[in-house]
């Protein structure tokens, strides 16, 4: 959005600015809006630590809990109210509601006249219903129809939703289907009297949907009551755990949190997991030869006097910017070349034929991890022309010192592009395995990522092109250590503060420029 942009833009001073340096800040934009409100505390979408070991793969699946019960029961208050009482750091709420089946002209019809049953299960979508869990259980993201109960449609835009460490599906026929029962680790039916769910529902439909009183009257004796009678209650059987008055029963949501928390591994010290999966990256792979996904820029004598002026600490921040920006215009210039290409036969203005090259791929997309990746953007535009730019925003928890994914725009249909990943400097690699997990789990196919980097660190390397093996990495050097504060050894500094004129943290690491204080 343009507010979130805005936000973004105020971190970065002018190029040619002479105003004094200034401390980081930390940027608030979201993708989404926080998931939610309360009294207490405030649960964000954003903020995820990695949901992968070093070796780039899922470290567990999602936790999925199924909520079910009859219409205005209650199940969205209740799924709330375990959101808040679980405290975990990333949760995701499904509802049924989005996955109505798309209605004919006729349907359309009956539905204006509360003569059709969206109460039945043949009105829900259930093979998108399984495929999204599935995909959302796998840590992958996934696109959400937003339905419009006023006019009985689905809207043209969809909504983006990531994976989590929990996942809450809630919904009137959530235990109908044999296959999305089996993605459900646990099921929880809300029973509410038949008498408060009318009530409550009479509110919603008049109030939220713009239904008439006698409509839903109607459409309650005729399709609500009778599918409930016949699909919703014989479902409590299925039910791991039944919850009488809802919402209201906060004994019975006190013992759910626990059993939740008993069936997550480590629940209450994510951090721990956290905290280890730095240390397993300095310790993997390390004393192996580079790897053949490895490309460096030819260190030219021209090179490496770019080199030496952007690595000397006494280089003004003119002198840095400038020099900068030649080596990222060579950088993009040579992973350009590794595009795949293929013959072609242009005539030229002489009328005679030229054997060339083309590129064979659809189209090119560029990546920047904020906030020095975005400082390789225009020399990607400058020799690609119209190419489409995406951001993401990783930053480090203060806490935990380790990398945490806060801000996320890809353009659409990625997945059938070449990606050109930007991040300034590279030393463990955990940032850059965090975006390049981004990418594959928008289906951007592995081999189809080209990571870009100013400096890397031979341990970024390694853990990059273990976890990631058909990745291709290109940088203009590779720096042979890496100290105990993640900073790359002889190394160029901190790029992002160095480039924007803003103070390092003392306890800043090469990874991520992007990193909150």
């Amino acid at each position: 959005s343009s507010s979130s942009a805005e936000s973004l833009d105020r971190l970065y001073p002018a190029v040619g600015s002479s105003k004094p340096p200034r401390k980081r800040t930390t940027s608030q934009c979201k993708s989404e809006p926080p998931l939610l409100r309360t009294s207490k505390r405030t649960i964000y979408t954003a903020g995820r630590p990695p949901w992968y070991n070093e070796h780039g793969t899922q470290s567990k699946e999602a936790f999925v809990i199924g909520l079910g019960g009859g219409s205005a029961s209650g199940k969205t208050t209740v799924a709330t109210m375990i959101i808040e009482a679980l405290d975990v750091p990333w949760v995701v709420l499904l509802s049924m509601d989005s996955f109505y089946k798309v209605l004919t002209k006729q349907q359309q019809e009956q539905a204006a006249s509360n003569d059709f049953n969206f109460d039945h299960p043949d009105a829900f979508d259930f093979d998108l219903i399984i495929a999204t869990l599935k995909k959302l259980k796998q840590g992958k993201s996934v696109k959400i129809p937003i339905y419009d109960f006023t006019t009985h449609s689905r809207k043209k835009e969809w909504k983006t939703l990531y994976g989590a460490n929990v996942i809450i599906f809630e919904g009137i026929m959530a235990f109908t289907d044999k296959e999305l029962l089996k993605l459900l680790d646990l099921k929880i039916f809300v029973d509410t009297d038949s008498d408060i769910r009318l009530v409550r529902r009479l509110r919603r439909d008049i109030s939220e949907r713009g239904r008439d009183i006698e409509g839903v009257i109607k459409q309650y004796n005729k399709f609500v009551k009778p599918a409930f009678d016949q699909h919703i209650q014989p479902t409590m059987r299925l039910a791991d755990i039944v919850v009488p008055r809802g919402s209201g029963n906060t004994v019975a949501i006190d013992l759910i949190v626990q059993h939740v928390h008993s069936q997550l591994e480590e629940p209450r010290d994510v951090l721990t997991v956290c905290l280890v999966f730095r240390a397993a990256l300095a310790s993997a792979h390390q004393c192996h030869p580079l790897p053949q996904t490895l490309s460096v820029l030819k260190s030219t004598p021209q090179v490496r006097g770019m080199h030496t002026i952007i690595r000397n600490r006494e280089t003004s921040r003119d002198e840095f910017i400038f020099y900068s920006k030649r080596l990222m215009r060579l950088l993009i210039e040579h992973a350009l070349s590794l595009l795949p290409f293929q013959s072609c036969t242009v005539q030229t203005p002489q009328g005679q034929d030229y054997e060339g090259k083309t590129y064979s791929g659809k189209q090119i997309t560029g990546v920047s991890i904020l906030r020095a990746g975005e400082t390789m953007e225009p020399a990607l535009r400058a020799v690609c022309k119209d190419v489409r730019i995406g951001t993401i925003l990783i930053q480090t928890n203060c806490n935990t010192g380790e990398p945490e994914l806060h801000y996320l725009r890809l353009p659409k249909d990625i997945s059938e592009d070449h990606v050109i990943l930007m991040d300034c400097t590279v030393s463990t690699g955990a940032a850059a395995m965090m975006a390049v997990r981004v990418l594959l789990d928008h289906d951007v196919p592995e081999d189809k990522i080209f990571l870009l980097s100013l400096l890397m660190a031979e341990m970024g390397v390694h853990s990059v092109a273990y976890a990631f093996p058909r990745v291709k990495i290109i940088t203009t050097a590779v720096d042979k250590e890496v100290n105990n504060l993640f900073r790359i050894i002889p190394g160029i500094g901190n790029f992002g503060d160095r480039y924007f004129g803003t103070d390092a943290p003392p306890d800043w690491s090469d990874d991520e420029d992007a990193l909150s204080t």
